[in-house]
């Protein structure tokens, strides 16, 4: 039985990204973070002006998701992409996301009256096949290995790779897998909180995003082995984001 869920939320202005495979330099996964221009850092006030930050994912010239938890109950919305700031004009929740309602629906639009002007925006992955599949998974802030679990504070765009395990409500599941296991990946990665927003892709489609961590038996978790992250599932929402898409 899954006893922790915990939201990916960060409520000042200190984020997370992922942790990783403890063999491998951290190098590499900010190098392969720096392949996905589209991944990029959302932040700005809540209501009660306390700060937020996450990350986000471009799919257009104009339109962006997030995780939904990040941005209820925002007041101001920025996206940071290439040392610029887009004011954003509009963010909307998914109608079924509820805070307590753990695992559905976690997922936001949001619109820039500026355009991005990326050269390359992703398509959203419709198919319902996403287990067994390899993805990558993409995000920024704090960072560190499946052993320490998450440590470092630098900022930097980091992305990996996993084997999708299964789905469970809205959620895409990954989990952390050892070098002898027979789903390890060239370059094995785990999100983190605050890693919320950031995006799981499956054949440089979006397929997920990042929601969650949840673990069995432990008092909080920390991005370590035994762990498993939760990512909505795109594929179940691609008529909501379409119809949802400012003309």
């Amino acid at each position: 039985m899954i006893q922790i869920l915990t939201l990916l939320l960060i409520c000042s202005s200190v984020s997370y990204a992922g942790t990783i495979d403890p063999s491998t330099p951290d190098s590499k996964y900010v190098e392969y973070g720096s392949q996905f221009e589209c991944v990029v850092r959302v932040e700005g006030k809540y209501k009660d002006d306390t700060m937020y930050q996450g990350s986000a994912v471009i799919i257009d010239d104009h339109h962006f998701l997030t995780a939904a938890h990040v941005v209820t109950n925002y007041k101001e919305c920025t996206i940071l992409l290439k040392n610029k700031k887009f004011l954003i004009q509009e963010v909307l929740s998914h109608p079924d996301f509820k805070e307590e309602s753990v695992g559905f629906a976690d997922i936001a639009l949001g619109y820039s009256r500026e355009k991005f002007n990326l050269d390359f925006y992703p398509s959203l992955y419709g198919s319902d096949n996403e287990v067994g599949k390899i993805c990558s998974i993409s995000g920024y802030g704090y960072a560190g290995n499946f052993n320490t679990g998450a440590k470092i504070y630098d900022l930097k765009k980091r992305a990996g790779s996993n084997t999708i395990d299964k789905i469970d409500r809205d959620l895409i599941i990954c989990s952390p897998s050892y070098r002898h296991d027979k789903d390890y990946t060239q370059l094995e990665f785990l999100i983190a909180s605050g890693d919320s927003g950031g995006a799981l892709f499956i054949d440089q489609k979006v397929a997920g995003i990042n929601s969650i961590l949840m673990a069995t038996g432990k008092k909080k978790t920390e991005s370590k082995y035994k762990e498993e992250s939760g990512h909505t599932r795109v594929s179940k929402f691609v008529k909501w984001i379409q119809d949802n898409k400012r003309k």
